[in-house]
């Protein structure tokens, strides 16, 4: 799996020479790992910066209900939002985190205004902005 998370387009041949197996019991191990959801899928990783989206910001967002009725509406009104990156649901002095990744300055204002401060239930959000990310992507 590590070998994968560090180059998802690597070919099944170079894969089963790294982790010392044939092609063919790599390839059955690797149809297991996704028929059983360990890999979701594979995706190219893109440049933020060579997009033009650089700025990021940490939204903590408190709601004004818990239920679940209110969760299911605020997550699902969250997913629609392109500029949130990541949206975590958070046990303590708020209720979510946000991820939200803009061009810049000006354009997070918009989009905290017009997009997260207008999903359902929220009673406020608190904003911290990243000056420099040290590492970012998992694995």
């Amino acid at each position: 799996m590590n070998e994968l998370n560090r180059d998802g387009r690597m070919s099944v041949t170079e894969l089963a020479s790294r982790v010392g197996l044939s092609k063919t019991p790599c390839q059955v191990r690797m149809k297991k790992l996704v028929d059983h959801g360990y890999i979701d899928g594979f995706k190219a990783v893109l440049n933020p910066a060579k997009l033009g989206l650089s700025h990021v910001a940490f939204v903590e967002v408190k709601l004004t209900d818990t239920r679940d009725e209110a969760l299911r509406g605020f997550n699902a009104a969250a997913k629609k939002v392109p500029e949130i990156e990541e949206c975590h649901m958070i046990a303590g002095r708020f209720d979510y985190l946000l991820k939200v990744r803009t061009s810049s300055i000006h354009r997070f204002r918009l989009v905290l205004g017009e997009s997260i401060s207008s999903l359902p239930h929220v009673a406020n959000t608190s904003t911290s902005f990243v000056m420099e990310p040290i590492k970012e992507n998992w694995g």
